[in-house]
């Protein structure tokens, strides 16, 4: 299902609209979840580092066998290395990690810095997470240096529309992608029409709701896929892509 179909970015360069996302994906699941959907057809596959598997999501690039030049990589830039002397070296782990030469995107995965350290989300004694006093705009200056060999191109994670207008105003590269939470309970229409207007595409996380994929159970999204004769998965993930967007269902299920 639209395994085929890709959008073009900004760099020139296509991004499959159809991809596996492997938040919430254990380790140990996701490899084979990863293996599976590359074995199905899928050329588009959505890490992070804070996700704590992208380990195994390269071992699974590197055994299904396809042709790495096949395979639309992204990862993302965590926000505990928003120090603009720090972001090389995130990217570099992940790229071991990842046992990869280059990746095709790289995001920001938040707006926001946290002090940096050996947690991921660290806390102070009345466990309030600790933000470090570093504007996302000079993350992404950082970001943009690294685009060339080892980075294909670059975007944001998590951006409203606010986000990205402070950002326009001191950026080099625009952003190839923003992605954000988006289905047709959270539909985010202001911003999908602006990143579509400035020529960002829009890459949908959750298609299916977050935790549990609960609009698989949804009355509604059932009938609509009963008329059509299609599942609820199937619906979700169409809406999406019809609007023009790359869509990132997670499934640890090779079914």
């Amino acid at each position: 299902m639209s395994l085929g179909r890709t959008l073009k970015l900004n760099t020139g360069a296509t991004i499959p609209a159809l991809g596996l996302g492997t938040w919430q994906a254990q380790p140990n699941e996701v490899y084979h979840a990863v293996l599976a959907a590359l074995e199905t057809g899928y050329r588009h596959i959505d890490a992070a580092f804070i996700y704590g598997n992208e380990k195994e999501v390269g071992q699974a690039i590197k055994d299904s066998k396809v042709p790495r030049e096949e395979i639309f990589v992204t990862t993302k830039l965590w926000n505990t290395s928003h120090r603009p002397e720090d972001v090389e070296k995130a990217l570099q782990v992940s790229l071991e990690n990842l046992q990869l030469d280059y990746l095709d995107l790289y995001l920001m995965h938040w707006p926001v810095a946290f002090k940096p350290g050996k947690e991921n989300v660290p806390k102070d004694a009345d466990g309030n997470i600790q933000f470090d006093d570093v504007d996302f705009t000079e993350t992404y200056a950082a970001m943009e240096k690294l685009v060339g060999d080892r980075v294909r191109a670059i975007g944001v994670s998590n951006f409203n529309i606010a986000k990205l207008e402070k950002l326009a105003k001191t950026q080099k590269i625009v952003p190839a992608v923003n992605q954000v939470e988006l289905h047709p309970f959270l539909p985010q229409d202001e911003l999908v029409k602006y990143c579509h207007d400035h020529g960002i595409v829009v890459t949908a996380y959750s298609p299916l709701g977050s935790t549990g994929s609960p609009f698989l159970k949804d009355e509604k999204i059932a009938k609509i896929a009963e008329k059509y004769n299609a599942t609820p998965a199937q619906v979700l993930i169409s809406w999406g892509i019809q609007r023009g967007c790359s869509v990132i269902p997670k499934s640890v299920n090779p079914d």
